[in-house]
């Protein structure tokens, strides 16, 4: 991995952190066409720079985190589902986040669905994250955990989740940037945790390998900063057809990229 690869990767993550259309699919998919080898850190970068970009949200909405406890109380209720799955299924999905084909069936699934829920959920009780109960959090909390599966998409899978509990389309991807806070703080944490216990600053290449996690969190975050207000503004006017199609056409590329460089390798 070098530096050009953290700048495109951090780019991407900025980019499609919060669009309903899987960072971490996007980085896999990168990673594998730029043939950088999904060795231990380079699985550490793309969990920490996505608190690089996660930054950006406490930043735009600094106004919301404190605003009151019951905030938090929401954000805990909706992270707890994701944090029991982590810590179950974390070596499952492991390996899933190695597999473009996986990123690629997910896409396409996740785009049909983008392409009707407009249309499923049209009449909206909530539009404003204030109004948002306890036990819908939960329930919203719940869809997040289908993004551990790459491809799916976090943001995608909690705004479903939420325009399924009757919030307006900016409701549920404001409550969707805002469960990525401490979903991802936690993620990293336990990342980082887990790479000192197995001996990662204590590796020749650490120094270059903390640089790297710097420039990527920093260029991720400014990234994300101008992203989630063009996605609000998109979303307000268009609604989610438009990346529907996009996940759709990127996952019927993906699936003939994989199964044509399969026949060749067999060739």
């Amino acid at each position: 991995m070098n530096i050009i690869h953290v700048i495109i990767l951090a780019i991407i993550e900025g980019l499609t952190e919060f669009l309903p259309v899987s960072s971490t699919g996007h980085m896999v998919i990168a990673s594998s066409l730029m043939g950088i080898s999904k060795n231990e850190f380079v699985k550490l970068f793309e969990v920490v720079i996505q608190l690089g970009a996660i930054v950006a949200v406490v930043v735009l909405y600094f106004k919301r985190f404190v605003q009151s406890v019951d905030f938090y109380v929401k954000l805990v209720i909706a992270v707890i589902p994701a944090v029991i799955a982590g810590l179950l299924l974390k070596k499952h999905i492991d390996v899933l986040l190695e597999s473009p084909l996986v990123v690629a069936v997910a896409f396409l699934a996740g785009g049909i669905i983008l392409l009707f829920v407009d249309r499923w959920f049209n009449h909206p009780l909530i539009k404003d994250e204030k109004k948002i109960k306890h036990s819908t959090a939960l329930k919203i909390g719940f869809f997040q955990c289908l993004a551990m599966i790459p491809g799916v998409s976090r943001s995608a899978a909690s705004i479903v989740g939420g325009m399924s509990q009757k919030l307006s389309r900016t409701a549920a991807a404001e409550f969707s940037f805002f469960l990525a806070v401490p979903t991802m703080f936690g993620a990293t944490v336990k990342d980082l945790w887990d790479f000192k216990k197995n001996g990662f600053f204590n590796t020749p290449e650490v120094h270059q390998d903390i640089k790297f996690l710097i420039i990527g969190s920093i260029i991720a975050f400014i990234v994300a900063m101008l992203a989630i207000r063009s996605f609000i503004t998109f979303l307000e006017r268009r609604g989610f057809k438009l990346f529907g199609w996009y996940r759709i056409v990127a996952g019927i590329v993906i699936i003939i990229i994989y199964f044509a460089g399969n026949a060749l390798h067999t060739a």
